[in-house]
């Protein structure tokens, strides 16, 4: 018999947003006693193995396996299993079904950016919502993400509690190691990433030829030709690096050496690059949109990311003003602190006992 089981399905050994959510929350639940589901066991708990080919790593056609394997196999694992409820770091759960469940809602950006014939905007209209509807109760990352649940699916606020993320800081600390010459973003391509303004940005900048910029994160053919054209186009190719994905050991290194994250993103549900570069001591500068000044407070400088010439100038601030730098290096650490997946854990543990 397991009262609670805690699908890990999600995660994966490149570890992005939601993986690295799943894979420090389900520690911190140990009191609750869950059965683990996933692919390889984990040390200290119980664990139930599934197929591990139902990832991000396995793009489109994972997707759809996990939510074939979510609404057939998982739910006869609960009721094999004798559960009483389901936790799920992302918003899936078996439907109609007597399955009651918990579920994790990150951002509502394919609703926002919807695209033409994509399977995640399809997901999110369509599938998300049953699956919240449906859940005894929704967690979710931050107010801004809570707002969008209950204004795109009509869900009561009084069903939703925001519960805000937090980074390794064993990992993500202050190195005092030396700056080096970059700026630094780190995320996906998507266009509603705003790397194109980056770019843009980062040309305009004076004296751009004494510095580089470096964009971190999964390689992904859809974007970036197209932003590579860009920045030959700007004149700032030879300083443009695409480092595709950085492993998650050399991550801080990179992070601690640079001038700044330059994190100009139209919407996040939550935003941990900023946090992980706080955490680092790395000054920020970042959307003043959606979730991100619930992360950052007073300690970023904050542009409207539609402003090629905000972002420009706070670039330029960073790169010349070395008072600002080590204020926004001292704040960021102090603010980054006041997140732990301790707090995060124990948060959720008290929401899932509720309903246990």
């Amino acid at each position: 018999m397991a009262p609670l089981l805690i699908n890990l399905s999600v995660v994966f050994n490149q570890p992005t947003g939601i993986s690295t959510y799943a894979n420090n929350i389900y520690p911190h639940l140990q009191s609750l006693q869950p059965m683990v589901l996933s692919a390889s066991p984990i040390a200290g708990s119980n664990h139930y193995p599934i197929p591990g080919d139902m990832t991000p790593a396995q793009g489109s056609r994972g997707h759809l396996k996990r939510l074939v394997w979510t609404q057939w196999k998982l739910s006869r694992l609960y009721h094999q299993l004798q559960a009483k409820l389901l936790f799920s770091p992302v918003p899936e759960a078996p439907l109609h079904t007597p399955c009651r469940s918990i579920v994790m809602a990150h951002d509502l950006i394919a609703l926002r950016f919807p695209k033409a014939f994509s399977p995640l905007t399809v997901y999110a209209r369509y599938y998300v919502p049953q699956v919240l509807h449906q859940a005894e109760h929704i967690i979710c990352n931050s107010m801004a993400t809570a707002k969008d649940i209950a204004n795109f699916y009509n869900i009561s606020p009084r069903k939703i509690t925001p519960i805000p993320l937090a980074c390794d800081t064993q990992t993500f600390r202050f190195l005092n190691l030396p700056r080096q010459n970059y700026f630094l973003y780190l995320g996906r391509l998507d266009p509603y990433k705003n790397v194109q303004q980056l770019l843009a940005a980062f040309a305009a900048m004076p004296h751009n030829k004494d510095y580089e910029l470096w964009i971190a994160g999964p390689e992904d053919q859809r974007f970036q030709p197209t932003l590579q054209m860009q920045a030959q186009a700007l004149g700032i190719a030879t300083q443009t690096r695409f480092l595709n994905y950085v492993p998650y050991e050399q991550l801080p290194i990179v992070i601690n050496q640079a001038i700044a994250l330059v994190f100009p993103s139209l919407w996040e549900g939550f935003g941990l690059p900023v946090l992980e570069a706080m955490a680092c001591g790395t000054p920020v500068i970042a959307s003043n949109l959606a979730s991100i000044p619930e992360v950052t407070g007073d300690a970023a400088l904050l542009i409207n990311p539609y402003e090629v010439t905000e972002i420009t100038h706070a670039m330029a601030t960073l790169a010349n003003d070395a008072q600002t730098q080590a204020q926004l290096s001292a704040a960021g650490r102090d603010r980054a602190s006041q997140f732990s997946w301790q707090k995060t854990g124990a948060a959720t543990a008290d929401i899932l006992r509720q309903f246990l």
